[in-house]
């Protein structure tokens, strides 16, 4: 028995080394992805910017507002939606409506349902009022800059391109579970993201922004053909590839306001979201574990009896882990939270992959789904 926990502890404390060299490496390639130039662009299409909405967070007021400030010559037109007439985000729109009279924004209420995916629905509400041919959605805690829709119409123009998303960053806008979870997306899923980019596994489509033309929409059904699965978005751009489009990402990154106001809140999102990238890519979703280096590191002394290499490669995997936070800080000019936070950051992340593989159902918008056969939403 002995002799089994050693092996496993070398096992884990190679992985660690493995997970430690996969940090910087992303982390660089995180730092060469932002310092790529961006193509200005030739036209300025009328664009309608979707914009689905449940509830009122903290900073949505200031998400909004983002859009409303582009710096873009063609017409936008801003076409929010909710499905409740009682939601809260209705005065959110209201005080902008008013705020801008300048501006074309409109507000959809509207509670038809399509399927489970509640989202997708009003998305489907929010199309009907659409006046331009192309779209622009994005999630309601996404905060952008001037310059975003420039960038995101000089992509969408470019030949063979059907759709542009944008990679984004977190931003905590409660306490310190929202710094954790904005640390999560910055020091986690980017790199990731940027790593498989690079090596052609990651082909992202994210609710972060998803812009394509109204002709790109029909041609792969409308929002009606995602009414019933939990990752539209990546559904929607793997129905754009199928086509033979590509899908480009500009480099730039947006900003997700991150809300969450305690523990649980924070632990239940992060579940939902692994339990969805465990549907959608399960092996890959396993592999992700060697992205821990640091609970690896420390399972793998545990089992060893903690001897002074092992300990070495702990503080290790934890400098590692430092250096990667500030070479994708200073990359994106975002910083998710303090140094020292790392280790729990890592540590919580670990144990959420862990229980991913527990958990059949997820939670979403007050009600409980279970993920069916490829992806599709079941009420529970």
């Amino acid at each position: 028995m002995i002799i089994l926990l050693h092996a496993v502890g070398y096992l884990l404390c190679a992985l660690a080394v493995a997970g430690a060299l996969y940090s910087l490496l992303a982390a660089g390639l995180v730092a060469r992805f932002m310092a790529r130039a961006g193509q200005p662009a030739q036209a300025f299409p009328a664009v309608t910017l979707v914009k689905p909405l449940h509830g009122a967070p903290p900073g949505l007021a200031r998400a909004l507002e983002s859009f409303c400030r582009q710096d873009y010559p063609g017409a936008v037109q801003i076409v929010f939606g909710v499905q409740d007439a009682l939601d809260p985000a209705i005065g959110v729109v209201r005080d902008l409506q008013r705020r801008h009279p300048e501006l074309d924004i409109a507000l959809v209420i509207d509670a038809r349902l399509y399927g489970t995916n509640r989202k997708v629905s009003n998305l489907i509400n929010i199309a009907e009022r659409a006046a331009h041919g192309v779209l622009v959605m994005s999630d309601a805690d996404i905060l952008v800059a001037p310059g975003y829709l420039r960038d995101v119409v000089a992509s969408l123009g470019r030949e063979g391109v059907g759709a542009v998303s944008c990679l984004y960053v977190g931003a905590g806008e409660a306490d310190r579970c929202s710094r954790l979870s904005a640390m999560a997306i910055n020091y986690q899923f980017l790199p990731s993201v940027a790593l498989g980019r690079a090596l052609g596994l990651a082909r992202p489509c994210f609710g972060s922004t998803i812009a394509m033309s109204a002709q790109v929409l029909a041609e792969i059904g409308g929002f009606e053909a995602f009414v019933d699965h939990l990752a539209d978005d990546y559904e929607i751009g793997r129905a754009v590839r199928a086509l033979g489009y590509a899908i480009a990402v500009p480099p730039l990154v947006v900003s997700h306001l991150c809300t969450e106001a305690g523990a649980g809140e924070l632990i239940a999102h992060e579940l939902r979201w692994n339990r969805t990238v465990r549907q959608i890519d399960p092996a890959g979703h396993a592999g992700s574990a060697i992205t821990h280096p640091l609970p690896l590191a420390l399972i793998g002394a545990a089992l060893l009896g903690l001897p002074p290499l092992a300990v070495v490669l702990i503080f290790t995997t934890v400098a590692a882990r430092i250096a990667a936070k500030l070479v994708i800080d200073a990359a994106t000019g975002h910083r998710a939270g303090a140094w020292w936070l790392i280790g729990a950051r890592d540590v919580l992340s670990f144990t959420v992959l862990i229980a991913s593989f527990t958990v059949n159902t997820v939670g979403w918008q007050g009600r409980r789904f279970r993920v069916g056969r490829g992806g599709v939403l079941v009420h529970a």
